[in-house]
């Protein structure tokens, strides 16, 4: 199994609001860059979103370390997940990306890492500048 370290953050400039994320896949010596973003949503949504795209693009099971400022994220990938499906998503929020997440991550083994956000981390900080850069784009789209 290829071992894949997944860095990722999301923004949104309001909450809910303009939001984007930005993604960094990298294999070995190479690196695969994703971004988007949403007119209307919250950080939450594009920190998992940026997670999710990254998922998407892999093209075989792959053992994945996702990386990311969001405890949201970590704790909802290593800890909590199991008991949301348990209680079918039962008052938690984005339910829909959630799913969407079980999804993309079938066949992957994954395991999530916290970070601390705007604390230099290089692969952090550069993700953190694309997810802000998308939002912005949303933000002038609605101009």
């Amino acid at each position: 199994m290829k071992k894949i370290t997944l860095f990722s953050d999301g923004s949104a400039l309001g909450n809910p609001g303009p939001g984007g994320f930005g993604a960094i896949l990298r294999y070995m010596d190479k690196e695969r860059i994703i971004s988007g973003g949403e007119k209307h949503t919250t950080n939450n949504r594009m920190e998992l979103l940026g997670v999710i795209e990254g998922l998407r693009v892999l093209k075989e099971p792959c053992e994945v370390e996702v990386i990311s400022d969001s405890s949201y994220v970590v704790k909802g990938i290593n800890e909590w997940l199991g008991g949301w499906i348990a209680r079918n998503f039962s008052k938690v929020k984005n339910p829909d990306l959630w799913n969407e997440y079980i999804e993309v991550s079938k066949g992957h083994k994954i395991k999530a890492t916290w970070v601390r956000g705007h604390n230099g981390h290089d692969e952090n900080e550069r993700c953190d500048i694309l997810a802000k850069e998308q939002a912005q784009i949303q933000k002038d789209l609605l101009k």
